[in-house]
């Protein structure tokens, strides 16, 4: 298992069954209540180790939306979510919680943890700037609704044409 087979884009969260409006916290109630469909939409090997995980940093209270570890990765994986777009100042957010996690709760034996951001909506454009596909942290947007078809089949060639030049620079 890699990095590069773990991270998709988008999650398509249908099941969840949310509608029009909604918040942060109904989102990740949403996702709790449906654990094992979210756990299978994420991947397999997953497992759940807290919501709202919380630490204080020079006296400021912190929480982490949902925290999981990947056996086959060996390591912790964090999974912010947000309900707009994504935003630069999210990517600060999310490396101090990968270092806490990494000082804090990081075992023996265990890769450095990784974050996913899940976001409504994200620029192609910010997220390459910022250089976030290749490290710690990726970007990925999530879908409330099943797209049409044919965004589907858009999505698919996009994403074969992708790890076709991935193949071909290794």
């Amino acid at each position: 298992m890699t990095l590069d087979l773990f991270y998709r884009d988008p999650y398509v969260l249908d099941f969840l069954g949310l509608k029009d409006t909604y918040s942060e916290k109904d989102l990740e109630n949403a996702i709790l209540v449906e654990l094992e469909r979210f756990i299978l939409e994420m991947g397999s090997d997953f497992a759940f180790l807290a919501r709202q995980k919380h630490f204080v940093l020079d006296g400021k209270d912190y929480y982490m939306d949902l925290l999981f570890y990947h056996r086959s990765l060996r390591r912790l994986v964090l999974v912010e979510l947000k309900l707009g777009a994504f935003e630069p100042e999210h990517k600060g957010q999310v490396e101090l919680y990968l270092r806490w996690l990494k000082k804090n709760e990081m075992r023996n034996g265990e890769d450095d943890p990784i974050a996913l951001i899940l976001c409504a909506e994200k620029s192609k454009e910010t997220v390459e700037l910022m250089e976030l596909d290749q490290g710690s942290i990726h970007v990925a947007q999530y879908l409330t609704e099943m797209p049409p078809k044919k965004l589907l089949e858009e999505k698919l060639t996009i994403a074969i044409v992708n790890a076709k030049e991935q193949l071909e620079q290794r």
